[in-house]
């Protein structure tokens, strides 16, 4: 009988030290080679070097003077992550998207970006399109007393170009540029 049974604990030993700690610590050693950045977290940090996110989700911000990500049915929380799922043809998503409508078109007379009214598959988007942050434009300005070409250069300077879609604009890392008051023309 132990002859049977020595075999398969031999099997077991093997496979959990190739599964369990050869191909995790491999993969591990390659992702921190090869993109070390995007391995940790894609971590953002302010101008005194403390992390204050990553640049992979989005958080939320409050007040006048930053701008603002999508809206997010699970409250930016990582663990409850996940869309509202409320079909197009419900009376509660339009009834949010309205109130959402609403209270950006506090004085705008433009039409409100889509993506600023409804939330994103995730609710954890942490990006912009171009246009649904230029939305924000006078508001951060005047919220802020500074120009909006400022503003308009320091969008410039953090647009970034994925391979599909259109350019969009990370809110986190734009807001902490207006945090550290790092100016639009410096190398970022």
């Amino acid at each position: 009988m132990f002859e049977h049974i020595r075999p398969a604990i031999a099997s077991l030993a093997l496979m959990t030290l190739v599964t369990g700690a050869a191909y995790p610590l491999t993969v591990t050693a390659v992702a921190q080679l090869a993109m070390a950045e995007a391995a940790n977290g894609s971590l953002l940090r302010d101008g005194s070097g403390q992390v204050r996110g990553s640049a992979l989700l989005a958080q939320p911000f409050q007040g006048a003077e930053w701008f603002l990500p999508r809206p997010s049915a699970a409250d930016y929380a990582t663990v409850a992550s996940g869309a509202s799922n409320l079909a197009p043809s419900n009376p509660e998503l339009l009834e949010q998207v309205r109130q959402r409508i609403q209270a950006w078109n506090g004085g705008i007379g433009q039409p409100v970006p889509m993506e600023l009214v409804t939330t994103s598959a995730s609710g954890l988007d942490p990006h912009l399109t171009l246009a649904a942050a230029r939305y924000q434009i006078a508001r951060v300005a005047q919220a802020r007393g500074m120009p909006a070409e400022s503003l308009e250069r320091l969008l410039q300077a953090h647009l970034s170009s994925p391979m599909v879609g259109p350019a969009v604009v990370n809110v986190l890392a734009l807001n902490l540029a207006l945090a550290d008051n790092r100016s639009p023309d410096s190398s970022e």
